[in-house]
């Protein structure tokens, strides 16, 4: 199940380095710690589907470009 989360992390971060977005910057859109986003993009933690939904909202993409 570990790489699910980190799939889902480089998912998450190519997605936000290819539209320019700072990591700060996408942490404050979907209303998190910017020291919590890294670890979403580490694949360190597990969250929850409103938070991946609220992440992929937060990058105007479908949430389907986010998941493994």
């Amino acid at each position: 199940m570990k790489e699910i989360s980190i799939q889902f992390g480089i998912n998450l971060r190519n997605k936000r380095k290819e539209l320019k977005i700072p990591q700060e910057k996408m942490a404050f859109l979907a209303d998190i710690d910017r020291s919590y986003m890294g670890r979403i993009e580490r694949g360190e933690v597990n969250i929850t589907l409103i938070k991946a939904y609220t992440l992929a909202e937060a990058l105007d993409c479908n949430i389907r470009e986010l998941l493994p």
